[in-house]
């Protein structure tokens, strides 16, 4: 099982410390680094920075979100990362949800997220095979444009920039079963929400026959501390931030793969302490038992029986989002 720094998305400002941990994690060997993007700071910007203060570590989007960009911009951000930073780049994609996407980039959340998804990937990986002309007979993304509005004169284009690596690796942050198996089907790797090494099986069918080298990722929040308690805090601040704040009260995809993980009546209630503005209540709300088995925090001790847990499993790449470098230090040493 290899390492991985997550860093997320900024929030009001960027984070000094990003650029440092991430040269860090590079030092004590970390495969890669990733990052995200929400309403705010972008998940290829950053990345460019890290690349050009960086040699090795590989440079992951975790995820970027589709409805920010067309298939063909996506590509175009990835190839053109790609030749910058000497072939380093893993393309991780994300649909988001009705709010982000509806309210954020003013397009509809996509009825069928299973072909909208499907139609991304296959645009993403024509660009960067560069055979022929990209086309796509799409219900989301035709290429050439043929709907409402169209001029009747959109042709058919291929990159003009020839990828380095037509096979850059694409993951996908998938949730739902279905969603995953897709997955496991048009994709290089998978990006787990909320993984849980004690809950293997809920997606043992999901990931059937995935081909060899197939990424499975998932982001875990870790921390050395004395206290698993103090750890365990920001970890459900930030459970409840997603499970209350990240969708609406009827469709919230995070309330409801952790109501399948066994949690589906603590999900609705820290749901709805959030969405009543009682932040407070509703990450006190948030088990401790269901916090814990998403995360690595503790004393080193006990980090070292839980990573145990995690290397027992399907993970290829664990993608920590560590505070401090002591953290990434000392996990770095446990899973050598």
């Amino acid at each position: 099982m290899r390492l991985g720094l997550a860093l997320g998305y900024w929030g009001r400002r960027p984070d000094a410390r990003h650029l440092d941990l991430a040269r860090e994690a590079e030092r004590l060997g970390y495969h890669s680094v990733w990052t995200s993007e929400s309403w705010g700071s972008d998940a290829f910007t950053p990345l460019a920075w890290i690349a050009a203060h960086t040699g090795r570590i590989a440079l992951g989007t975790a995820v970027a979100q589709m409805a920010a960009r067309s298939p063909t911009a996506t590509a175009m951000h990835a190839l053109t990362l790609d030749h910058l930073s000497g072939g380093r780049v893993l393309l991780g994609l994300g649909l988001s949800g009705p709010q982000v996407v509806e309210g954020w980039y003013g397009r509809p959340f996509p009825q069928s997220p299973l072909t909208a998804t499907r139609e991304y990937v296959d645009i993403v990986r024509q660009v960067l095979r560069r055979e022929a002309p990209v086309t796509l007979d799409g219900r989301f993304h035709p290429l050439p444009y043929d709907g409402p509005g169209a001029s009747g004169l959109g042709k058919p284009l291929r990159s003009i920039t020839h990828p380095l690596r037509p096979d850059l690796p694409v993951l996908l942050g998938a949730e739902g079963p279905r969603n995953v198996a897709q997955t496991a089907r048009i994709a290089d790797g998978w990006l787990p929400l909320y993984w849980s090494p004690t809950r293997t099986d809920l997606y043992e069918r999901a990931l059937e026959g995935t081909p060899e080298g197939f990424m499975v990722a998932p982001m875990v929040q870790a921390r050395l501390c004395a206290d698993p308690a103090e750890g365990l805090r920001p970890v459900k601040t930030m459970l409840a931030f997603y499970i209350g704040g990240m969708g609406h009260a009827a469709r919230n995809f995070h309330a409801d793969l952790m109501g399948r993980m066994g949690y589906e009546s603590q999900a609705r209630r820290v749901q709805e302490l959030f969405l009543a503005g009682r932040r407070d209540e509703a990450v006190e709300a948030v088990p401790d038992a269901f916090a814990d088995e998403i995360s690595l925090v503790g004393p080193r001790e006990r980090l070292a029986e839980r990573l145990e847990m995690w290397r027992a499993g399907p993970v290829t790449d664990l993608l920590v989002t560590a505070p401090d470098p002591a953290t990434l230090r000392v996990l770095a040493d446990l899973n050598a």
